[in-house]
C-alpha cells in the first residue's frame, strides 16, 4: 500500500486515481492540487503542484484517458477549472474555466466517455450544469434548479443502448433526484424523486455495472446510508445499509467497477466495505485501515 505523507499544507477533501491506476491527483483546502505518479505498491513521486483555485478544492476528476491527460476540479470559489497536460512538455495548464455558479462548486464528475467530453457539476446555489467540450473546441453548457438549499454531489448513470443521459443528485434538502435528458423538451426533467434521508444528503453513487437491477447508494449526515435499487417495473425501493446507526455523518459512497462493493466513509475517519449478499441483505465485506 502506498501511503503518501505531508502531501498538502491543509485539510485534504480528496484523492482519486486515474484510469490506469498510475497518477494519483490530491486537493486540498490549501487552495491546490497535487499530481503524484504511483509506481506498484510502494513507490511515488510527486510531480506537480496545480495552482488556480481561489478558496479550498472540494474534488477532481479525472477524463477517460481517449480525451487526453485532462483533469476537471472544482472549489468554493464557484469555479470548475479543467487542466491539461501537454504530452509532449509534461507541463499542466488550464484550458477552460466554467463560471456559471453564483457559489461554491461541490462537485466534478465526467459522464461515460461513450456521450463524449461531458461535465457534470453542482453547487450550494442550488443549482446543477452540464457543460460539452465539443471537438472543435467550442463548450455549451445547461444549467437548471436542482435542489432549492444546495446540490451536494451527483453521480451518472451507466450508459444505456439509446446513450440517454442520466444522473442523479442529492442535496441539503435530504433529498435525490433523478434526471434524464428530454430530447423533444431540450431540457433535463425530474424522472424520480428519492425520499427517504431525515437530514442532509452528503453523497449519492450510481452503481457503474449494469447487472440485474440498478443500484443506487445515498450517504447522509443522519447517520445512515440507503441502497436505492430499480428492477423491471421502474419503481425505485429502498432498504437501509445497515439497520444500526453509523458512529458518524456519512460523508462519501463509492462503488467499486463491477458495482458488487460498495465504499462508504464518514466522519470517524474510517472506510467500511459492503456487499450484497445472495438473500439480498447487505453484509460488511471489511474495513480499510489507515
Amino acid at each position: 500500500m502506498v501511503t503518501i505523507g505531508n502531501a498538502h499544507e491543509d485539510l485534504i477533501h480528496d484523492a482519486v486515481l486515474d484510469y490506469y491506476g498510475k497518477r494519483l491527483a490530491t486537493c486540498s483546502s490549501d487552495k491546490t492540487i497535487k499530481i503524484f505518479e504511483i509506481d506498484g505498491t510502494e513507490n511515488y513521486k510527486f510531480t506537480e503542484t496545480l495552482v488556480g483555485h481561489e478558496g479550498p478544492v472540494w474534488q477532481v476528476a479525472w477524463a477517460h484517458p481517449k480525451f487526453g491527460s485532462i483533469l476537471a476540479s472544482c472549489s468554493y470559489d464557484g469555479k470548475a477549472l479543467i487542466w491539461k497536460e501537454q504530452p509532449e512538455t509534461r507541463q499542466w495548464s488550464i484550458i477552460a474555466e466554467h463560471k456559471v455558479h453564483s457559489a461554491s462548486v461541490n462537485s466534478v464528475s465526467w459522464a461515460p466517455h461513450d456521450l463524449g467530453a461531458v461535465l457534470l457539476c453542482t453547487s450550494s446555489d442550488g443549482k446543477v450544469s452540464v457543460v460539452d467540450f465539443n471537438e472543435d473546441g467550442t463548450t455549451s453548457h445547461i444549467i437548471f434548479d436542482a435542489h432549492a438549499i444546495g446540490v451536494n454531489s451527483a453521480s451518472w448513470a451507466p450508459v444505456t443502448k439509446d446513450n440517454t443521459r442520466s444522473f442523479v443528485t442529492c442535496g441539503s434538502d435530504n433529498v435525490s433526484r433523478i434526471w434524464k435528458w428530454d430530447s423533444t423538451k431540450e431540457k433535463y426533467v425530474e424522472e424520480a424523486k428519492l425520499e427517504g434521508h431525515t437530514d442532509w444528503v452528503r453523497d449519492v453513487a450510481w452503481s457503474p455495472s449494469v447487472l440485474v437491477k440498478s443500484y443506487i447508494a445515498t450517504a447522509s449526515q443522519d447517520r445512515t446510508v440507503l441502497i436505492w435499487t430499480q428492477e423491471g417495473n421502474g419503481k425505485w425501493e429502498k432498504q437501509l445499509l445497515t439497520e444500526e446507526k453509523f458512529p458518524d455523518v456519512c460523508w462519501r459512497c463509492s462503488w467499486s467497477l463491477s458495482g458488487n462493493i460498495l465504499a462508504v466513509s464518514g466522519g470517524d475517519n474510517k472506510v467500511s466495505l459492503w456487499k450484497e449478499s445472495l438473500q439480498g441483505k447487505w453484509e460488511s465485506a471489511g474495513e480499510v485501515d489507515q
